[in-house]
């Protein structure tokens, strides 16, 4: 047998995990690692976090699963702490971004049809981004990387340069229900939206009748310094896709909506069979508690602001391999000169340097930690980061 058993479709690399302690994961042989990649951003509280640990332990005693035809106590505690705290009025939890981003798709054309206008079903997305590996997400995306097998692809989406606003305005026609992007998009690139982009976006919908659906699945949840990156806009969503850091590590998405934007999601429109259930809403509000207490986004403000300006200072020294920084809060990239591939920089800081970071288009280096780091973490990211450019440089002058 030539296949592996886990399916291959990850290059897995030489690190493997076996536990993981705050800001750090420990492999096989007990080698540490900085975890600046937080699983793509997902571990937001970092590893073994003791509130989080708990409440999972706790309820894994109590209950597990039960299914979305019972009623479901901890999920309705979870959505109205959500509703009270977003621009939403109801919340669908799902397992996973993608699925949230599906339920937003599927909110914004069921909106239209129950208004009369089933034709208004095409969302217009933008270049450079990732919202998720279904067939209807990858259709959203003009990627031949997640393209390329799997058509023919679904209909009604029209993909146009992310931050130019007249060529997503020239897009808009009869048929178009709404516009869906990243306020900050993180595969793309760490690129965040132009505040004349998301603003005459807002602005458009609120003229055409169209819907506005952002997918925060990377930048929300804290990441940004705020709950959601939108806010630093001064705009709202009419529909919103959240995970990775809403479970910080437990397997958590959710599809926020107004009351008008969710008007046509009645009994048996969607559904999930896990989504929602006990164990992930204790996990969740866990999370939350964490995230909205005292003094938590004050914290990842000054500590982003702080690790922004210490890579800033770095760049200089070594400007043979880096251009800028670019990102938000504590969703930051590190962008390489065409001279230097990120993948093999990321690959040589992990190999070589013990730090753990993500790659990503546009020759970006993430650089995504959990969100309760503190200075001592910053100056080993750093030293780590400056140790890894020179011994780079070294190796490709050999």
């Amino acid at each position: 047998m030539s296949i592996t058993p886990l399916m291959p479709v990850y290059p897995r690399c030489d690190v493997r995990p076996v536990r993981g302690e705050g800001c750090y994961l420990i492999g096989e042989r007990g080698e540490r690692y900085l975890d600046f990649a937080s699983g793509i951003a997902v571990n937001l509280l970092g590893h073994g976090h003791p509130r989080l640990v708990k409440a999972i332990a706790d309820q894994a005693a109590t209950l597990m699963h039960v299914s979305n035809l019972y009623g479901m106590p901890l999920g309705e505690k979870f959505a109205q702490k959500l509703v009270d705290t977003t621009f939403a009025d109801t919340v669908f939890f799902t397992n996973s971004g993608a699925e949230a981003v599906e339920c937003a798709i599927k909110t914004a054309r069921r909106y239209h049809y129950v208004n009369g206008q089933p034709h208004r079903h095409k969302i217009i997305s933008f270049d450079n981004a990732f919202h998720g590996r279904t067939l209807g997400t990858i259709s959203a995306t003009s990627q031949p990387k997640m393209r390329d097998g799997f058509e023919p692809l679904l209909p009604g989406f029209a993909v146009v340069p992310f931050n130019d606003l007249d060529a997503a305005l020239a897009q808009i026609d009869d048929n178009t229900a709404g516009f869906l992007l990243e306020p900050v998009q993180g595969e793309g690139g760490v690129t965040p939206a132009t505040q004349e982009f998301l603003t005459g976006l807002r602005k458009a919908c609120d003229e055409h009748g169209l819907l506005l659906i952002l997918d925060e699945v990377q930048c929300g949840y804290a990441r940004t310094g705020t709950f959601f990156a939108h806010e630093q806009y001064g705009i709202t969503p009419d529909i919103m896709s959240v995970a990775k850091g809403i479970g910080a590590g437990f397997p958590l998405g959710a599809c926020l909506a107004t009351e008008e934007a969710a008007k046509g999601m009645v009994f048996g429109t969607h559904g999930t069979t896990y989504g929602g259930n006990p164990l992930a809403m204790a996990a969740g509000l866990a999370v939350l508690e964490e995230v909205m207490a005292d003094g938590f986004m004050d914290h990842v403000k000054a500590i982003g602001a702080r690790l922004r300006a210490a890579l800033e200072q770095l760049i200089p020294n070594h400007d043979g391999l880096f251009q800028d920084v670019r990102g938000m809060g504590l969703m930051l990239g590190v962008k390489l000169n065409d001279s230097v591939e990120a993948r093999g920089f990321v690959a040589h800081l992990r190999d070589n340097h013990g730090l753990l970071t993500v790659s990503a288009g546009q020759n970006v280096v993430r650089i995504l930690p959990p969100l309760v780091i503190d200075e001592s973490h910053i100056a080993e990211c750093v030293e780590k980061l400056s140790a890894g450019a020179r011994s780079y440089a070294e190796a490709q002058a050999a």
